[in-house]
């Protein structure tokens, strides 16, 4: 890499002392914009990637998107009311269900169930025949007070199942069952027994990462109930199954891809963070003494040929180990600075050093007076030299006029 290296001096004429002057020499560097490190975004939970449009260079924010992971969405298998809700967002499917037995529970709109059978069925081939999904009518053996309708649900042999739609019941009471809305001897095909419908289990697998129904909602066949993730989910906090953003910086590789599968902690992105951006030079073995860590320095961007503003950085580190170029002994040097949104990785700069130290003071005795004694006023240009042809001190225009007579002291000198 080049160097360039700029020296100025300054003569300060038409003064006859020089006090402390800034020297301004400085000694440039090229290089260009890096990152100082990279940072992997991953999946804090497993899936299919459903949704991804990020590309390698593209700038990224704070709770900007970067992908959407599926999930599993579990469903209400039959019309109730959710009882029983063991299982909450982030919480861990198969612990819930180790302990609980289930995530949660549904009470059908069927309160009662009826354990048939054929044996006080009317004596005829048609009623002593049954078949899954008959719609019955029951009437309680003890004195008619209790139906109810339901629909046959199972069959086993002489026996069968029946599911009530409306109607009220007792608890382990005896009923007879007609086939049809009615009760006419020549329908009935059977009785039983009345107990309870026993709650609906709904499980599943991964994690909870949304709930959608609470304790005494009533959901229709076919309505959302949860949605799971694979893997657990840290510290049992479930979030949005869009994954954001928690740095800003620069996409420095692309690690998925939209339809891709993934797990638990893999990387979705790598980001260069924009507050890692670091300028790269190379420094000569013979520059070495020009710059230290810590030192302050200017840097101007080549694309800005027109603009006079330098961002301000500091040496950061100079390595030890010599990265030769073309057989020369060179030094990577690292400086840090706050970069804006025109900054790009790979962009070429120039560093400029900053030199603070102070210039030796002097004076220059044009007057041929002791030093100290300087006139109180000049006109013209004076280079600390008189130019051949000058006319002599006591003509020159702007002093105090004539020159004293021998023993005497100019005007205002005590």
């Amino acid at each position: 890499m080049k160097q360039f290296k700029k020296a100025a001096a300054f003569l300060c004429a038409g003064v006859l002392a020089l006090g402390s002057v800034p020297a301004m020499a400085e000694t440039t560097f090229e290089g260009s914009v890096v990152s100082g490190r990279s940072v992997s975004i991953t999946a804090p939970f497993g899936g299919t990637v459903s949704a991804f449009s990020l590309r390698e260079g593209s700038r990224i924010g704070v709770g900007d998107a970067i992908a959407d992971i599926e999930t599993t969405k579990v469903y209400a298998s039959a019309d109730g009311v959710v009882a029983g809700v063991f299982g909450q967002e982030g919480d861990s499917v198969e612990d819930v269900t180790a302990r609980y037995g289930t995530v949660l529970y549904i009470a059908p709109e069927s309160k009662y169930t009826i354990a048939g059978d054929i044996e006080k069925a009317y004596n005829s081939s048609e009623t002593r025949y049954v078949n899954i999904s008959e719609a019955v009518y029951m009437v309680c053996t003890t004195d008619g007070k209790h139906t109810a309708t339901g629909v046959i649900t199972a069959v086993s042999g002489t026996g069968y199942t029946v599911e009530t739609t409306s109607g009220e019941l007792l608890m382990n009471e005896t009923v007879y069952i007609y086939r049809g809305d009615e009760a006419v001897a020549q329908n009935r095909i059977g009785r039983g027994t009345v107990s309870r419908t026993s709650e609906i289990k709904v499980s599943g697998s991964g994690s909870i990462l949304k709930m959608h129904v609470q304790q005494g909602d009533t959901v229709k066949r076919g309505d959302l109930l949860f949605e799971t993730v694979t893997g657990t989910l840290d510290g049992l906090y479930a979030v949005s199954n869009t994954i954001v953003s928690g740095i800003s910086g620069i996409v420095a590789s692309v690690d998925t891809a939209d339809g891709g599968s993934v797990q638990k902690g893999q990387s979705l992105i790598t980001v260069y963070p924009s507050d890692a951006m670091q300028v790269e030079i190379a420094i000569s073995e013979y520059d070495l003494s020009t710059i230290a860590e810590g030192d302050r320095v200017q840097i101007g961007f080549n694309w800005d040929e027109t603009s006079e503003r330098l961002y301000e950085g500091t040496v950061s580190m100079i390595s030890y180990v010599s990265a030769s170029q073309d057989g020369e002994a060179s030094y990577k040097g690292y400086v840090d600075f706050v970069p804006d949104e025109n900054v790009r990785l790979g962009m070429t700069v120039v560093v400029y050093t900053i030199d603070e130290e102070e210039a030796p003071q002097e004076t220059l005795d044009v007057t041929g007076e002791p030093d100290g004694a300087a006139p109180e006023e000049q006109t013209g240009e004076l280079t600390g030299f008189m130019p051949e042809g000058a006319p002599d001190q006591e003509a020159l225009p702007g002093r105090m006029g004539e020159r004293p007579e021998k023993g005497e002291r100019p005007n205002g000198v005590d």
